[in-house]
């Protein structure tokens, strides 16, 4: 297993029923800048995501498409799923599909353990069960539908009415792991974050748990039960193993997965019950590492609702990245939402942020620096004369940001560090004002002072770029070109940015980091 050097982390993996928002664009993106954050802090780092195929959502979607639930997700992943991962300058490591051999391989040998030692058995089952959710649901999981649904009781979070099921099924001894989790949660404060999902499972754990259904034979799209080929497995047993299945558990070759397990997942606050309480349980049972830590993000509301594509507030990514880029579609949702609560987006707030903290804040600065540096330095960067009390204060102020947005992304806080490195863009954007570099230039007398300055704001400025450049790869890349010495600002070291001293020449931006961009034409969907 891992010595704790690697940095293991996972996104869910998307049920194709149905093509992405910019919700699953949230997680993805999320994931995918803690992954660049630790791969340029020298780690070994491994980002996994893909996409869930199996069980009766996705059958159904496929029948009323007149296609096989194959050839359904086949479509989805080619031309919805991967092609995401694009828009928005995902770097993933790996792509798994519960289609997949490997997976397959891997969750019949799992299951097949848990059933050799007494941890699965046969028995009768009836439920309320939301297609939706894909889980049987506790009457506390339900509320009085209403408009179509009034009368009947529906699931609180899809607002669909559940179904009764009677079936024969396996089933898993949930229950005898219900004190070792509260065992987990109490001495591992951590496990679950942010503190409100905590709470929430572990009273839901305190109530008590049933054995959980893991089997299904009213219909067989799924990976077949390996002692009973008439019941397929329940999709979500089925797809947690992902994690595991990817890193090759069940194979003749897991190096990857001692190597990497446990990992860190990050999934919305809606399946944060599955993951901190159905899945270390199956791990426990099979012997296996709990995870690192499962948080729970917030989800995105539009309108103050819940995006949702059967509401009309599904809103697709490249409606956002057609007109603002990736990087700042990254750069919006990680600095607007605190990392684990709830955000509304509206194109209003986008705009106004990309126009005051990008285009305004952090572009302008970037062109200022590199115009004057080649205006009055024909490129070449000085060196630094005697430092006064503000140069020092901005060396310093580098040196602190870049700590403190480190410890901000240990946290699981990428909202914090993006705040705490726009505290370095806003204090040298207020040194070069009080500065007046081009006063300076007027006299050659104070060409000494004046190298000193663009010399320290240049610096600052490279500090900047190599702490965003796990949020806004493209644009910091680009920045990176005109200051940097050479190589690529993914090869900087994060933790370490304060000591960037700068290369000899700069390069002028031949256009600016964030272009100005008029009152984007869109409404709230």
């Amino acid at each position: 297993m891992s010595d704790g050097s690697s940095f293991s982390i996972t996104t869910p993996i998307f049920y194709v029923n149905d093509v992405p928002h910019i919700g699953h664009a949230y997680t993805e993106v999320a994931a995918d800048v803690l992954a660049r954050w630790h791969r340029q802090r020298g780690d070994d780092t491994w980002l996994l995501t893909g996409t869930d195929e199996h069980g009766q959502k996705i059958l159904r979607t496929a029948s009323a498409n007149e296609v096989t639930p194959k050839e359904w997700a086949d479509r989805l992943v080619t031309e919805a799923w991967k092609p995401l991962l694009d828009t928005v300058d995902v770097a993933n490591d790996d792509f798994i599909r519960t289609t997949d051999e490997r997976h397959e391989r891997g969750v019949t040998a799992f299951l097949q353990k848990l059933y050799d030692d007494g941890f699965i058995y046969a028995g009768e089952f009836e439920g309320f069960y939301c297609v939706g959710c894909e889980e049987y649901k506790q009457p506390s999981d339900l509320v009085p539908g209403t408009g179509a649904y009034e009368g009947q009781q529906v699931c609180a979070i899809h607002s669909i009415p559940v179904e009764v099921l009677s079936e024969r099924n396996y089933f898993f001894r949930m229950s005898d792991f219900e004190q070792r989790l509260l065992d987990l949660y109490e001495s591992n404060p951590q496990f679950i974050q942010p503190e409100s999902v905590r709470n929430e499972i572990v009273s839901f754990v305190k109530q008590g748990l049933r054995d959980l259904s893991i089997s299904r034979s009213s219909f067989d799209w799924g990976i077949k039960i390996p002692w009973d080929s008439d019941h397929v497995l329940y999709v979500w047993f089925d797809a947690l193993l992902n994690y595991v299945t990817a890193l090759g558990y069940g194979s003749d070759d897991d190096e990857a997965f001692q190597r990497l397990w446990p990992s860190v997942h990050i999934v919305g606050k809606d399946i944060a019950r599955f993951h901190a309480v159905i899945w270390p349980a199956m791990l426990m049972a099979a012997g296996l590492p709990v995870p690192k830590r499962v948080f729970g993000h917030g989800w995105l509301l539009v309108g103050g609702e819940k995006m949702s594509k059967s509401k009309l507030t599904g809103i697709a990514p490249s409606e956002i990245t057609d007109t603002f880029g990736s990087d700042a579609f990254r750069y919006y949702f990680l600095r607007a939402i605190t990392f684990g609560q709830d955000g509304n987006f509206s194109w209003e707030d986008i705009s106004a942020r990309y126009q005051a903290e990008l285009a305004n804040g952090f572009g302008n600065l970037a062109s200022r620096i590199v115009a004057m540096v080649n205006r009055y330095f024909d490129g070449a960067v000085p060196e630094r004369g005697a430092l006064t009390a503000a140069d020092e204060a901005i060396d310093a102020l580098a040196q602190s940001v870049t700590t403190r947005a480190d410890a901000a992304i240990a946290e699981f806080a990428p909202h914090d560090a993006i705040a705490t490195v726009w505290d370095l863009v806003d204090a040298l954007n207020g040194y070069i004002t009080e500065q007046e570099p081009w006063a300076l230039a007027k006299d050659d007398a104070k060409r000494e002072r004046l190298a000193t300055v663009l010399v320290t704001a240049l610096r600052g400025l490279g500090t900047v770029a190599v702490l965003v450049s796990p949020v806004m790869p493209k644009a910091t890349e680009k920045l990176w070109a005109s200051i940097g010495a050479g190589g690529s600002i993914a090869e900087q070291r994060v933790d370490r940015a304060w000591e960037w001293q700068g290369a000899s020449t700069v390069v002028a931006l031949e256009s600016g980091l964030f272009p100005r961009i008029e009152q984007a034409e869109q409404g709230a969907a």
